[in-house]
Formats: structure tokens, C-alpha cells, sequence
């Protein structure tokens, strides 16, 4: 199937198409589900974890759909048993955020960018029924980044439509996607939402810290002091004490107003 990503604009409703409402401020009205897609196990507890948080406290749903479990990512152990502790660290981590965590079926390296993965990823969402989605942003140094990015922009037009059939039926409920601020994602990436979050960072901590790899003990990244020095930046620069910031594709930068505010 051939899918035009204006057709996944035209699909998602205000918050994408006019100005982007922020999630916390949405959240004052029904509580609603927040799915949030991540190529490895750990990407989105960095990267949005605090806003996950957030939404959890002020009584939204929160979903965090791993597509792989990052296995790959410690020398020193096989995938298998590596795998296996990443497993155990995404259900405590996630615990911490107050999410439920969806395993997916692929391995680490190897997330393909095909139809096959669409119709899985539009069938969590279907299952899911998100208001919102959360993924990564498609220019990556990381070849999972960029493709679980591109899977999740089809997939939500997928899941959208009735002629694509899969267990489930569509759901059309995705009022927006947000593409989270990873340092291995940072081409082109432009900070247009932000959320404060500075009353959720040491539960953020808790949750993070459960990963052995942020902790310090695996990769010389310093994850942990790479993020919170982010989301001093980004709070300095919303004026929030702590930030979160998120972009979204351009098309959906466009507002239209009767009048100037």
C-alpha cells in the first residue's frame, strides 16, 4: 500500500493540524490513552518518561509499546540473557511510570520498515486506542530510530482505515503525534512542544535507573546526565523549571485563526 504522510495529517485532528495543544494541558478534560512506540526498550522512558508520568498522575492511560527489547546492547552478554534482563528492567521502569508494556516481536538491529510492521503497529493501535502517539523522530543515526519512526506515521493511517484488515477494528481516535528528543535523533529535530515536568523528575529517575545501561554500568553514554541536563535546557528555555520538548512534522506547524490572539 502506498501512503502519502499528508494523508496522515488530514487524518489526525487539531492538535496536529492547528496549534499543537500540550498533553498536560489536554489532560484536563476525560481521561484519555497515550502510547508511546519505541524502537528498544528504554527510549521512551528517557526521552518522554517524565511526560508519561505526568499523564499518568493527572489520570491518563499510558501504554508503552517496545519494538525490540535492545538486546544487542551489552558486550559483555548474549542477546539471549541480555534480552532477558532488559525485559525485566522495561516491566520495572515502566512499573515506576505507571504504564503497561507491549513487547513486540522483532530483535534489536533488525526492525524491518515493511508492510508487515505497519499492520502489527496499526493493530496495537487499534487495541490501544491511543488519543495520542509518541515515537521517535525519523532522522536518526539509528537505523531502528528511523524506522520504527516511519512505521508508526503509516500505521496510524492504517489503523485508521477500514479496507486494512487485521484482528482488530479501526480506531480513528489519534488527535496527534509527537516526536520525542533523543540525542540519536537530533538531525533536523526542532523543539516545538514543551511540557513542564519538573514535580515528576525524581520519580523519572526511579524509573530510568532501573536500566542497567543508564545507570552507567554498560555504555560510557551518560545517559542519565545527558537527559536531566536536557530537560534543564528545555526548561529554561519554556520557562517551566523543567521541560520535556517534543516536535511534530511541519505540515501540522500550520495554524489557522479568524484573528491574531
Amino acid at each position: 500500500m502506498n501512503v502519502r504522510r499528508r494523508d496522515l495529517f488530514l487524518l489526525v485532528s487539531g492538535a496536529v493540524l492547528c496549534a499543537p495543544r500540550v498533553l498536560a494541558q489536554a489532560a484536563a478534560a476525560q481521561p484519555k490513552t497515550i502510547l508511546a512506540i519505541g524502537a528498544h526498550a528504554g527510549d521512551m522512558e528517557l526521552t518522554a518518561g517524565a511526560v508519561l508520568i505526568k499523564q499518568h498522575k493527572l489520570g491518563d492511560r499510558v501504554v508503552i509499546l517496545q519494538m525490540t527489547l535492545g538486546e544487542g546492547g551489552n558486550p559483555r552478554l548474549a542477546p539471549t540473557a541480555y534480552g532477558a534482563q532488559k525485559r525485566r528492567e522495561a516491566l520495572a521502569a515502566d512499573s515506576v511510570i505507571g504504564a503497561e508494556t507491549i513487547f513486540a516481536p522483532y530483535r534489536d538491529g533488525e526492525i524491518p520498515n515493511d508492510d508487515a510492521a505497519r499492520r502489527y503497529v496499526a493493530d496495537v493501535i487499534r487495541t490501544v486506542k491511543p488519543a495520542y502517539i509518541i515515537t521517535h523522530w525519523s532522522r536518526s543515526i539509528h537505523k531502528d530510530h528511523a524506522n520504527t519512526s516511519l512505521i508508526v506515521q503509516d500505521a496510524v493511517l492504517f489503523a485508521s482505515l477500514e479496507g486494512v484488515v487485521t484482528q482488530h477494528p479501526a480506531h480513528r481516535g489519534v488527535r496527534g503525534v509527537y516526536y520525542a528528543d533523543n540525542w540519536e535523533d537530533a538531525e533536523s529535530f526542532s523543539p516545538y512542544v514543551y511540557v513542564g515536568v519538573s514535580d515528576e523528575m525524581a520519580q523519572w529517575r526511579a524509573a530510568v535507573t532501573k536500566y542497567e545501561f543508564v545507570a552507567g554500568r554498560i555504555s560510557s553514554f551518560k545517559y542519565l546526565d545527558y537527559y536531566e541536563a536536557l530537560s534543564t535546557v528545555r526548561g529554561a528555555v519554556s520557562g517551566k523549571g523543567r521541560a520535556v520538548a517534543f516536535d511534530i512534522d511541519q505540515f501540522g506547524k500550520r495554524r489557522v485563526l479568524d484573528s491574531l490572539p
